[in-house]
């Protein structure tokens, strides 16, 4: 791949230990993937901020990374293991949490926006269509290339952490329009209505097509769904990209002829469903993955109003600390809390959910598909409705 001077400068170690490191990173991914060259970026969603999933040796490469280095783009944190505010009431041990907020405090010596959230885009980071950027939570950029347009591959932490130090990307795969035509049509002749519905499709056809970038016809959905979408396929599959007829920004030139065509009915929404499920009880409800927007937590409260009354076990509800903010100021945060807590900053996955619970019921196809193997949950999948229904 080639260099520009400036940066085979970096490369050499002149402009100090992280920018070095960061630069024999992105380019030896140039080199394994054929990239060109480098290109500029606009922002960064970086992953690899839980103390659960990194780790001491994660703590240890963050720290010694913001010993020396400033991000060049904005750049926004994933979820963390624990609310950082109200991790006691979470049930969070006192070493993990303080390991936790070390991995915070040194993501935030590097200038990074430490939000906490796997919805970057609806807290400010929200790029223009056909703009190049370094995400690496898999459901944001699923959301950021198929959704806004947006171009990134599914990098992965360390990779997004030095593209926010450089500014910069290898650029090959998603970030090269000849790679994001659609490869397989999806017809779907089911109704897809609720947020179970839309985890069971994107459960089956994630799990079908692996890499491939489907082209939905016969699919309306609102963006709070589409992000559902994106984020099971990418749980079950490693779709990155997609594209929904009508409705998405690049549908209209992403399709060829003679593509593989694949029908989605009843019978094969079910059959996804039944799959999700691993549980008939539950201890804990838990919604939020990805994050809740401000209206999926409104809807949520009117469940709970319509129920009625309090419920056997707990419920969460995950969502970032902007929104939650606003929540607060609007009065649904208040209510919420009669019925679940509302937590920010982290979600069910990343955080040590085995230690207190064993069975957990979720409406997330994403959740339903990690939590067996992430953190050792038998899992009730259904609509949240339902599930409220049944938790007595």
């Amino acid at each position: 791949m080639y260099l520009t001077k400036e940066e085979e400068r970096i490369l050499e170690g002149k402009e100090g230990y992280a920018a070095q490191k960061s630069m024999e990173i992105l380019a030896s991914l140039g080199d394994i993937y054929g990239a060109d060259k480098l290109i500029p970026i606009s922002s960064c969603q970086i992953a690899g901020a839980s103390y659960k999933t990194i780790g001491d040796a994660g703590l240890f490469f963050v720290s010694e990374f913001s010993k020396s280095s400033k991000v060049k783009v904005k750049s926004t944190l994933n979820p963390i293991g624990m609310d950082s505010t109200e991790w006691q009431r979470m049930g969070i041990k006192k070493e993990f949490a303080e390991k936790q907020l070390d991995i915070l405090d040194a993501y935030l010596k590097m200038g990074i926006d430490c939000s906490c959230t796997c919805t970057p885009y609806l807290i400010g980071n929200r790029p223009d269509c056909g703009e190049h950027v370094a995400w690496s939570e898999s459901s944001a950029v699923s959301f950021v290339n198929s959704v806004l347009g947006a171009k990134s591959n599914r990098e992965g932490g360390p990779s997004s952490l030095a593209s926010s130090i450089i500014g910069k990307t290898p650029n090959y795969g998603l970030h090269l329009e000849e790679n994001r035509k659609a490869g397989v049509i999806i017809d779907v002749k089911a109704q897809i209505r609720s947020y179970s519905d839309v985890g069971a499709l994107g459960n089956y056809v994630g799990s079908i097509i692996g890499s491939k970038i489907p082209y939905f016809k016969n699919l309306e959905l609102d963006s709070d769904k589409l992000k559902s979408l994106g984020a099971t396929m990418a749980a079950s599959g490693s779709v990155a990209l997609y594209h929904v007829e009508g409705l998405t920004p690049e549908y209209n030139k992403a399709i060829d002829d003679n593509l593989e065509k694949i029908e989605v009915g009843k019978e094969e929404i079910e059959e996804s469903k039944c799959k999700l499920n691993s549980s008939d009880d539950m201890e804990l409800i838990c919604i939020g993955c990805p994050h809740c927007s401000v209206g999926e937590v409104t809807e949520a409260l009117e469940i709970f109003k319509k129920e009625g009354r309090k419920f056997k076990g707990d419920i969460w509800i995950c969502t970032s600390r902007y929104v939650k903010n606003e929540l607060e100021r609007t009065g649904v945060a208040q209510e919420i809390e009669k019925y679940a807590k509302l937590l920010a900053d982290t979600c069910m996955v990343v955080t040590p959910i085995e230690e207190m619970y064993q069975k957990t019921a979720t409406n997330s196809g994403k959740a339903a598909i990690y939590l067996p193997s992430l953190c050792k949950q038998k899992v009730r999948f259904g609509d949240l409705e339902s599930l409220i229904r049944d938790f007595k």
